[in-house]
């Protein structure tokens, strides 16, 4: 006979595991369950965030930050250090600790909030709503479970380039480049965008000459244009080669390298090798291996589990949440959405309001932003009045040695109700949270300007920002 649950968790990435714990804490049995596992065959809950994205990508940019500031920002500070030198080995061991140790938080918050973990891969193998959902489980805790609601959060995985497969060892996705084992003397990365340039980052601090092929015309399209032109300029000045307009007509993985032929925006051929190639050009959800069609699980055109706007599927008891539904691909978003689906399974009204979904970019300077873009209210016919305050003019980012960028807000010019707020500087993924709830409880620009900001701090450059939108800033 199956284990019989209140819920059953397919997956434990962001939105799973969270999914899993909240509903727990509102009195469900849940079962969560996740095949991803370590190389020592321990479970490893978490999902593609923690084991090969934001978690393990973010220890390599702060391994590579330190090395950065090491060679070169630190003789500043009368720091002199010589030999300088970079055991990739290690860097990549304290990588894996720092994943290790979130895996086994996760573990911990099940055994604390009273959730089963079951170790293996699930699928639909039949049942109903009315007598509950059944799941078959293949791996190390095989076995059958039963359960009256159903959360799939199966997230997504990367899309190859057409002709170049993805192989680890030359072409990489975004797994193959947190575990590149030395530093490439010459690196190319497809697609800017979020994984491409925080990869291409790391990799360029510690000595690679990173060529970064983008596809569309404009740089960080989805970001402000005024912050994606401040970013690019930033980011050449750095050392990353970024070309836009790209057309990859080939790409040929030998022993000793990869070869890349391109389409420059004119149309002219150009070419060039490389040591490894990182490819990020998007992600795919990852509906595969689910047996949706067992039990008539609806699957849209894109290979997404069908939701309505509260996550529900086309099957009655059965949600899905994160990369694996419509929506932004980030792993707040899918924790957002994992905790509001528990509440609506308990009858509680759960909230999800992608129009204050932060995004965040980790590269250095980091970028943020939240809320609608410059270019979207003019196309939208918004009338709008915009602020913005440069980190140059701030003491805190002065005594840090990172002035570059600035804060941006965008307000309605007949509410003031502000529509966006945008960061490029330093530490902007923190910056960020005073954006997002201002936007939540429908704030003004004034309102911002009228709260006392410690001194000296970076979020005194938020505060002018709004000051700019009345045209009355203080420190410019």
């Amino acid at each position: 006979m199956p284990d019989t649950y209140d819920v059953a968790v397919i997956g434990a990435g962001p939105g799973g595991y969270i999914a899993a714990i909240r509903a727990a804490q509102l009195g469900f049995s849940v079962a969560c369950i996740d095949d991803w596992t370590r190389a020592d065959g321990k479970p490893a809950p978490g999902g593609t965030c923690t084991n090969v994205g934001c978690i393990p990508s973010k220890a390599l940019l702060q391994s590579s930050e330190h090395y950065e500031h090491a060679g070169h920002a630190f003789a500043e500070h009368g720091i002199d250090v010589k030999g300088l030198a970079i055991d990739v080995g290690r860097m990549l061991a304290r990588k894996e600790k720092v994943v290790a140790q979130n895996n086994d938080g996760i573990l911990y918050l099940f055994r604390k909030n009273k959730v089963k973990f079951v170790h293996g891969r699930g699928a639909f193998a039949g049942g109903s709503a009315k007598d509950g959902w059944l799941l078959a489980v293949e791996g190390p805790q095989a076995g059958e479970i039963r359960a009256k609601h159903v959360i799939v959060a199966t997230g997504s995985k990367p899309r190859p380039l057409p002709g170049a497969p993805f192989d680890s060892v030359r072409v990489l996705d975004n797994a193959g480049a947190l575990t590149i084992p030395e530093v490439p003397r010459r690196l190319g990365v497809v697609g800017a965008g979020v994984i491409g340039l925080e990869m291409g980052s790391v990799w360029r601090r510690l000595g690679a000459e990173v060529t970064v092929l983008e596809a569309l015309p404009a740089f960080l399209g989805a970001a402000d244009e005024a912050v994606a032109k401040e970013a690019q300029k930033l980011f050449a000045r750095q050392g990353l080669a970024i070309h836009l307009g790209v057309s990859i007509t080939s790409v040929k993985a030998g022993r000793s390298g990869v070869k890349v032929d391109w389409n420059d925006a004119g149309g002219a051929a150009q070419s060039a090798a490389f040591d490894r190639l990182i490819v990020s050009i998007g992600r795919v959800p990852n509906t595969e291996g689910l047996n949706a069609a067992a039990v008539g699980l609806a699957i849209d055109e894109r290979g997404f589990v069908a939701v309505d706007g509260e996550c529900r599927t086309n099957l009655p008891q059965v949600w899905a949440v994160g990369d694996v539904v419509r929506g932004p691909m980030l792993a707040h978003k899918a924790e957002e959405e994992g905790v509001a689906v528990a509440e609506r399974i308990a009858g509680q009204h759960g909230h999800v309001d992608f129009d204050t979904v932060p995004w965040v970019i980790y590269t250095s300077p980091e970028i943020a932003w939240v809320g609608r873009t410059e270019q979207q209210l003019k196309a939208a016919g918004v009338a709008y009045r915009a602020g913005s305050f440069p980190f140059a003019a701030n003491g805190r980012a002065r005594a840090l040695g990172d002035t570059s960028g600035f804060v941006k807000i965008l307000a309605d010019a007949a509410t003031d109700r502000i529509l966006g707020v945008h960061v490029i500087g330093p530490f902007a993924s923190e910056l960020i949270a005073e954006g997002v709830v201002a936007m939540e409880f429908g704030a003004s620009s004034e309102d911002l300007a009228r709260i006392c900001h410690a001194h000296p701090s970076l979020s005194e450059a938020t505060k002018e920002a709004a000051l700019a939108v009345d045209k009355r800033t203080l420190n410019l």
